[in-house]
């Protein structure tokens, strides 16, 4: 049973193990952005266990099979109005998980269990952000359920800002993912 709980200093050398495995699958299927997670996977698992970022890491039995950050505030770059930005939300970002367990779709399983997290403390959304990867994007509309709400050109590139309401998922442990 996957279970999530705060990244720490030790789980850094996992990380970025996980994290270039990630990249060299989607190298190997030819999916544009693996250079930047393989060429950022040691900058990105030092922020396990530093207060300044979020990170948690889903595990399975005690072995790191995914990572996300879960910020308490969302993006002014895809959030820009004040109003808007300080609805109470997450932000859900920077989730890597083991390729060889597609099947057990470790990625909606971190995205509803940020949903859940977020309803816990009273949050009324999540949200995410993705750059300019459509198939990315239409993934994350079409089967984890998260609306496009806006589209921003940043120094060339097309960024998607999505959201969901937070709510409740007490089917994630029948799913595999243990709710503590």
């Amino acid at each position: 049973m996957f279970q999530m709980r705060p990244a720490g200093v030790e789980d850094r050398p996992e990380i970025e193990t996980l994290i270039r495995a990630r990249a060299s699958w989607m190298r190997e299927r030819a999916l544009p952005g693996w250079e930047g997670w393989h060429g950022k996977a040691a900058e990105l698992a030092a922020q396990a266990g530093d207060p300044a970022f979020p990170v948690w890491a889903m595990t399975d039995g005690g072995r790191v099979v995914g990572v996300t950050s879960l910020y308490e505030q969302s993006s002014p770059l895809l959030w820009p109005d004040e109003a808007e930005c300080a609805e109470s939300s997450l932000f859900l970002a920077t989730t890597i998980t083991d390729p060889a367990l597609s099947g057990q779709r470790p990625g909606s399983l971190i995205a509803w269990w940020a949903l859940h997290q977020a309803a816990a403390q009273g949050r009324t959304w999540v949200r995410r952000g993705t750059g300019p990867y459509p198939g990315l994007v239409a993934y994350y509309r079409d089967v984890q359920g998260w609306t496009v709400v806006r589209t921003v050109e940043h120094q060339g590139v097309t960024a998607y800002a999505l959201q969901r309401r937070a709510e409740p998922q007490p089917h994630l442990a029948e799913l595999g993912l243990a709710l503590s």
